[in-house]
């Protein structure tokens, strides 16, 4: 059974008509897959479908231990959406981006092609100035409508600066996770496992945390 129905596709594919340049869904699973794996799985395919732009990458885990390393994966499901060159690394999302989170996720498919709004000069040039390396985890949950705005400002961190990584991570799917950063409300923010904070906040708050590392 089909996870979007004709009008919701019809609708994705519209927006996904904005895609420039062609990008990679990077998708990794097991040969056994999940419960969230089997959904996440049918979700990039049916989106995949919608646009000759996009290429779909299946990866296992663990028989493509070389492609999970190469990416830093160490959880499932896992989605890295890419440039053809895998030049953009790290827009990433762990569980599956559906419910308000496919606002984020369609986002980052049509920024990584190389669309994006302008920032303002002297916002580029903090981002530009990071040189170290940056992990951003976003804790989101499917019903929340605040959660995909801080999804996508970590995204466009990362694709804006390649020493950054941004993952959305989906509370439920990784309870462990969520409990060892004590995520009581989202979206809540982790850098560099050190700064934290809640809210869709401004990007200049994400950029005071990460100037403090």
């Amino acid at each position: 059974m089909a996870l979007f129905d004709d009008k919701v596709k019809s609708q994705l594919s519209q927006l996904l008509s904005k895609i420039k340049d062609p990008i990679l869904i990077n998708f990794f699973t097991q040969e056994i897959e999940c419960p969230t794996c089997q959904a996440t799985h049918q979700f990039v395919e049916e989106i995949a479908s919608l646009s000759d732009k996009i290429t779909l990458n299946n990866y296992d885990l663990v028989k493509d231990s070389q492609v999970s390393k190469e990416f830093n994966i160490d959880k499932i499901p896992a989605i890295v959406i890419t440039d053809r060159k895998k030049t953009i690394k790290g827009v990433r999302f762990f569980g599956i981006p559906a419910g308000y989170e496919i606002n984020s996720f369609i986002s980052a498919c049509i920024e990584v092609s190389g669309v994006t709004e302008p920032l303002p000069d002297v916002i580029l040039t903090r981002i530009k100035k990071i040189a170290k390396p940056v992990h951003i985890q976003v804790f989101i949950t499917l019903t929340c409508p605040y959660c995909p705005n801080a999804v996508s400002t970590a995204h466009r961190l990362a694709i804006e600066n390649h020493n950054i990584t941004a993952d959305m991570i989906e509370s439920s799917t990784f309870t462990p996770l969520a409990v060892k950063h004590n995520v009581s409300s989202v979206p809540k923010v982790v850098i560099n496992d050190i700064y934290e904070f809640v809210g869709a906040q401004p990007i200049n708050v994400f950029l005071e945390m990460i100037e403090k590392i």
